[in-house]
């Protein structure tokens, strides 16, 4: 029992003496060993992006989908344990429903993220449940002050908007190369767009797959922008395929770039 919290970690709802729930630390390290999720907040618009590893060959590809429409202007990007994840997705919609039902427009986007991330606490508190195994990124778009959000709920119930954000098992990575893109100066027009964000996070993604150590995957990705109408929708699939095409391009050469460097200090 030492190596795994000496029985502080038989309840979601007990401490530990150094102020610890090893319960949700064993939830995050749930979405830890599953597929990278990112998302951007661009100047036109929120995209989503996820890895998802094809764990047998007999798998159809658009099975079991990590990206989910909860409601027309907002959108969900799972990773961790996909079964749990389903009943954020379920929440979601029943909370977007219920609030267009009660007030007559659609849920703004932070309190959606705040709903939720209230639901996902919730399942902390009592030593009859236990946490949720994934995080949730969240792209939502509130059509009375037109502006666009990305949000992520943590298994602890923690939320944040974020200009970029990452979850999975390439989370420090991805954050480094997210920090690099032009997605956060304060004058909007200088940050990129979805077009660009959309190639961006494909190069990101493959750039961390390791084609010896990691299974196949395929990459699903989604948008919510002005090109989509401020509608939730899938980016197209010949637009992932050229990003794809584009990504592994720009990364041979940032490799070969390197090793005529390493070659120049040798000589």
């Amino acid at each position: 029992m030492a190596s795994s919290g000496s029985g502080y970690d038989l309840s979601s709802s007990t401490f530990s003496p150094d102020g610890r729930i090893f319960q949700i630390e064993y939830a995050s390290k749930a979405v830890e060993n599953a597929g990278t999720a990112l998302g951007v907040k661009c100047r036109d618009g929120v995209v989503l992006c996820v890895e998802k590893p094809l764990l047998n060959k007999m798998l159809l590809p658009n099975s079991s989908r990590r990206i989910h429409t909860v409601d027309t202007h907002s959108g969900v990007a799972i990773t961790g344990f996909v079964s749990d994840g389903r009943q954020i997705i379920n929440r979601a919609r029943e909370e977007a429903a219920s609030y267009e039902e009660t007030y007559g427009t659609k849920i703004p986007p932070s309190t959606l993220g705040d709903r939720l991330a209230a639901y996902t606490h919730y399942f902390t508190l009592h030593g009859s449940l236990r946490p949720f195994g994934t995080s949730t990124l969240i792209a939502s778009y509130d059509p009375e002050t037109k502006e666009h959000s990305l949000q992520m709920v943590e298994p602890s119930g923690v939320s944040y908007q974020y200009f970029g954000c990452a979850a999975g098992k390439g989370r420090q990575p991805a954050k480094t190369e997210l920090e690099k893109l032009v997605i956060n100066k304060p004058n909007a027009e200088e940050n990129i767009t979805v077009r660009e964000g959309v190639k961006q996070l494909a190069r990101i993604i493959h750039a961390l797959h390791d084609e010896g150590k990691d299974k196949p995957f395929e990459l699903e990705m989604s948008w919510l922008c002005e090109e989509s109408g401020w509608v939730h929708k899938g980016v197209p699939r010949d637009y992932i395929k050229e990003a794809v095409e584009w990504a592994k391009k720009d990364i041979e050469e940032a490799e070969g770039g390197e090793s005529d460097e390493d070659d120049e200090m040798e000589d």
